[in-house]
């Protein structure tokens, strides 16, 4: 545990450097797969990772549980990675990175869905249900969009709802599993179950290895991804999570979509229409209700009740 005195400084940068992270990943994906296929452009930054993590583990003596309920663990961080990356990088192909990430932001309330089937949490409340309809009607109006194209962006909005729904689903089994551990430590444990299936993957949908036709930018999104995206935006995130309140961890998921359509507006040339504009603020709206509104419904009864 952090010292009073580092504990100030380390939070605020921890909270900075989750949302810059989250912010630039749709866009660092997408540059990725410009050059490389995507099945190879994810196996390259597991393995990235998977080795830098695996170094940590090793000089820093962090214990790699290596029993059938880290399996379990394992197993189910999984879902999330394989499932909601693999996806990410196709739909890479056929939408923007701030499109991916406003459709990303739908992940809370989805988790909340699922949690309530899987983990016996309570129904959602009034608050909550406007929040859905909200959000779903922003989705809607962002999707219309893309389909009135005439292009195949449907196939990105279709690939990237699944990657959501199987991140949102692995997040919610992970919660089944009782055990404490480093988050070093469990993340190295998933992308050992993890990379094999990339490679696999890749194996399948494309085998080959055109260094000729990789270009630098490629190369350094991957490498960017590799060490930042999936080690350190990690890290940083499990610390927030165990410094900071819940209610001040979501507005991760309110800030992030809108740096990532700003940074694909400047520095991918990507269109921010009135449309997006429109379906972004019905999404994020959604979000902010379903985060905060019960808990200022609350005390506002509490502040009429004095």
């Amino acid at each position: 545990m952090p010292s009073a005195t580092v504990l100030p400084k380390l939070v605020p940068i921890s909270f900075l450097a989750v949302v810059l992270i989250w912010s630039t990943t749709p866009l660092g994906i997408v540059w990725s797969s410009e050059s490389v296929h995507p099945t190879m452009a994810v196996l390259l930054r597991m393995v990235i990772a998977l080795v830098i993590g695996s170094l940590i583990i090793l000089f820093s003596r962090i214990r790699l549980p290596w029993h059938k309920r880290a399996f379990k663990l394992y197993a189910f961080s999984s879902i999330g990675i394989v499932g909601g990356m693999l996806l990410s990088y196709f739909a890479a192909r056929y939408l923007p990175s701030g499109t991916m990430s406003l459709i990303f932001g739908l992940s809370p309330l989805l988790s909340g869905i699922l949690a309530q089937k899987l983990l016996n949490e309570p129904k959602f409340g009034p608050l909550r249900v406007l929040a859905l309809l909200l959000a779903f009607t922003g989705l809607g109006v962002v999707c219309s969009t893309k389909l009135s194209l005439g292009n195949d962006s449907w196939i990105g909005l279709v690939l990237v709802l699944s990657a959501v729904c199987l991140f949102s689903l692995s997040g919610v089994l992970i919660k089944t599993v009782k055990l404490q551990i480093h988050p070093i430590a469990s993340t190295v444990g998933a992308l050992l179950f993890s990379t094999p299936m990339f490679a696999i993957a890749w194996i399948i949908f494309d085998g080959t290895v055109p260094l000729d036709t990789w270009s630098i930018k490629s190369m350094g999104a991957i490498l960017y991804l590799g060490i930042f995206g999936s080690l350190i935006g990690f890290i940083a995130y499990f610390y927030i999570l165990q410094h900071l309140n819940a209610s001040t961890v979501a507005l991760v998921t309110l800030i992030t979509p809108v740096f990532a359509m700003a940074l694909g507006a400047q520095l991918n040339g990507e269109t921010i229409s009135e449309t997006l504009i429109i379906g972004a603020s019905l999404v994020l709206g959604g979000l902010a209700i379903y985060q905060f509104g019960d808990k200022l419904a609350k005390n506002r009864r509490r502040s009429q009740q004095i």
